[in-house]
């Protein structure tokens, strides 16, 4: 009777091995102090950082969604790990925590050792743009839930935050001012609705110029992570929405009272030129709804602070805040 592999039933231990060995130096790239330790260990260990007098541990976990789906058609794949981190990070940083480390999860039908690679790497950028480290992940092999070249993301970010400094909508208060860090493109949101705009309506193809370069580079340039700029700024900030799925109108609410509202000027807004291509198809409201318009993230800022900001940041008034229901107005 013929014997049966884990190779045969579609597993390759050896090629798994060859991945974590490709990517040790990857993951030693993004050490910071408090790291104990490296991967091989069953669990990634980071010392709690010093300084902090009631320090609250944060989480944040997110994928990249069906930007995966371009990567993978396109065969480039060192961008969408950037995409990962950036998701998680920037979470964090809404509610002024700081990230410490990162892990991520690689689920596959057939390892790729090169296309896995390329994205770990993608993943350790993400994490030194962060200054947080990659400590530990899982690379899971399964085949028959996925198709032969897919595979999918998921990450975890955790930091520290001052628990003084955690409730930053009692800080808001009217007449506050709203700053927009622009975004680098769509980010990781509204890929569903991109790609049936451009690749079913319009018919075009990756490689179609757009704006001096392949449409396949525009749609996978990766998130912007804005850590370095929240550590700077953070004594100007009063509060900050990450302008995720929903947009403006659903995310900038999140750090809003009650009793307050936030005048969004439309035309003060820099759409980026990707947006206005989708938006020959789409409705002005659902874009608003879908897509971050060229907005990553919304500082809540003192007036006398703005000059600060404005100064150090490539941000630009979009609004301010007003006495009104809770709720993003775009005016």
């Amino acid at each position: 009777m013929s014997q049966i592999s884990y190779k045969d039933a579609g597993v390759d231990i050896d090629a798994g091995n060859s991945f974590v060995e490709n990517i040790k130096p990857l993951v030693k790239s993004t050490n910071i102090p408090g790291v104990l330790g490296g991967i091989g260990s069953f669990a990634g260990a980071f010392e709690l950082p010093k300084g902090f007098k009631e320090p609250v541990m944060l989480a944040a976990t997110d994928g990249v969604g069906t930007k995966l789906k371009l990567a993978i058609d396109s065969g480039i794949h060192n961008t969408v790990g950037i995409d990962l981190v950036a998701m998680c990070v920037n979470d964090l940083l809404c509610n002024f925590g700081t990230p410490s480390f990162f892990l991520d999860y690689y689920a596959t039908g057939k390892l790729d050792v090169k296309a896995a690679t390329n994205v770990i790497a993608g993943i350790a950028e993400g994490c030194r743009q962060s200054e947080c480290a990659l400590i530990g992940g899982e690379t899971a092999e399964m085949p028959g839930m996925y198709s032969h070249n897919d595979y999918d993301l998921a990450g975890f970010a955790v930091g520290v935050a001052e628990k003084s400094e955690m409730d930053r909508v009692s800080m808001v208060r009217a007449g506050h001012k709203l700053i927009a860090l622009p975004s680098s493109g769509l980010h990781s949101n509204g890929f569903s609705l991109a790609r049936k705009v451009l690749f079913e309506k319009m018919a075009m193809k990756f490689e179609d110029d757009f704006n001096g370069k392949p449409l396949i580079e525009t749609l996978l340039e990766p998130t912007r992570i804005y850590v370095k700029t929240f550590k700077e700024l953070k004594n100007q900030i009063i509060a900050l929405a990450h302008i995720t799925g929903g947009g403006i109108v659903e995310n900038l609410p999140r750090v809003l009272p009650q009793n307050l509202k936030a005048e969004i000027k439309k035309d003060a807004i820099k759409v980026l030129p990707i947006f206005k291509l989708i938006s020959d198809h789409v409705e002005e409201n659902e874009m608003y709804r879908a897509f971050n318009m060229g907005v990553g993230m919304i500082l809540v800022v003192k007036e006398e602070d703005v000059e600060t900001v404005l100064s150090k940041t490539d941000g630009y008034l979009i609004g301010e805040i007003k006495e009104g229901k809770r709720e993003a107005v775009l005016i």
